[in-house]
């Protein structure tokens, strides 16, 4: 059975495949969430904010930073009209009082050119963001934030002046985690070769069951993952690997119904059938701060623990066990002289759970940088 490692991980493993020997039966090693706010309209008029003038749209000035706090966290969100199109150029305005004491501080930007907004370097507190537009009633948006948070405020519609009054809103945990998760659906290697198995998003919350399947799903249907198959089973037949289902058409459409049914059922039975039954997050969660030694020692850990949907770091039952549960049914559709005992399953396993390490190294220090438009949620933190 071949490795269930993520398509772009897949990639490396065409130069290995020269010899006849199947891959290691793999699986994808993998591996908590912000205060829902209220929000309201009001009429009253934004805060006063000295000397906070925007530097640019969505950003706010550089020189508007608050008093020295290493465990700064952010706040972000979405300004949108009545008839869901972004709002550019609307005034967002925040006001926080540290946890810690001391006066409130008052910041001003205005949305971007998608209608987002950013707040860094926020410390731990209460806050209150007010969003305002010419013609449009006021928006009130209040909540706290703690230490290195990264607040996705619920995002905000604008409504023409008395039109509407009292609106509550509130964001849960599943409405954030299946915001995130959207983005996380967007992440390719280069722009094209998919990367929707690792968050960036420290604490973010846990994807709930049918969360878990969607994202098995989409990853398996991904047309980039059905090309990167049929790659591998060109080469795995100009090598004449898996000589039982021998040449010509039909022996290609065999192997390439091999490797596919390989890297469904990994990332199906891992990803989303046990990593629900056992309550466990199929993601890798991006580190990306501390030592590079901490953060090696972190990647490869990666390997054999993962998340647990209550937050704690536990042992990756899931994706063990879906390796070894995928590993276990190929030998229902391998050639004969290719199927595997149970000795060698356990030891393509084994070299399965090394090339996770080997990815999730590739995570941790190169595949950030080759990914465009990752989320910016600020660093990791573990």
């Amino acid at each position: 059975m071949r490795s269930g490692l993520a398509p772009w991980g897949m990639l490396a493993l065409i130069a290995l495949s020269a010899g006849p020997v199947a891959v290691a039966s793999g699986w994808q090693a993998v591996s908590g969430s912000p205060v829902a706010a209220g929000t309201h309209d009001a009429n009253a008029a934004l805060p006063d904010a000295p000397d906070a003038q925007p530097d640019s749209a969505g950003q706010e000035a550089a020189t508007q930073q608050p008093p020295g706090d290493a465990a700064t966290g952010s706040i972000h969100g979405t300004v949108v009209d009545g008839s869901a199109a972004v709002a550019q150029g609307a005034h967002v305005a925040l006001v926080w009082t540290p946890q810690t004491g001391g006066a409130s501080v008052a910041r001003e930007i205005t949305t971007d050119s998608s209608g987002a907004f950013s707040f860094a370097s926020v410390a731990a507190g209460t806050f209150t963001l007010t969003v305002s537009s010419k013609g449009f009633a006021t928006r009130i948006i209040t909540g706290s934030i703690r230490d290195a948070e990264s607040f996705e405020a619920p995002t905000v519609t604008l409504v023409m002046n008395g039109t509407t009054t009292d609106v509550e809103v509130s964001a849960s945990t599943v409405e954030i985690a299946e915001a995130q998760l959207k983005e996380e659906e967007t992440q390719r290697v280069l722009g094209v070769i998919p990367n929707f198995y690792v968050t960036y998003v420290h604490d973010a919350p846990p994807l709930t069951r049918k969360q878990k399947y969607q994202l098995a799903w989409r990853s398996s249907i991904d047309p980039v993952n059905f090309g990167i198959v049929g790659i591998l089973a060109g080469v795995e037949q100009a090598t004449d690997s898996f000589s039982g289902y021998g040449q010509g058409a039909q022996g290609y459409a065999k192997r390439y119904g091999a490797g596919f049914t390989d890297s469904f059922d990994a990332t199906m039975i891992g990803g989303a059938v046990l990593a629900s039954w056992w309550k466990q997050d199929p993601r890798y969660f991006y580190k990306g701060t501390g030592s590079k030694q901490s953060r090696i020692g972190y990647a490869i850990a990666m390997a054999v623990m993962c998340k647990g949907d209550n937050g704690r770091w536990q042992v990756n039952y899931s994706g063990i066990v879906g390796g070894l549960a995928a590993g276990g049914i190929s030998n229902l559709y391998y050639p004969a002289s290719n199927r595997e005992g149970a000795g060698l399953t356990f030891e393509n396993a084994a070299l399965g759970t090394a090339g996770s390490a080997v990815g999730n190294l590739f995570q941790e220090f190169v595949v950030k940088h080759l990914t465009p438009h990752v989320p910016n949620y600020g660093a990791g933190k573990q």
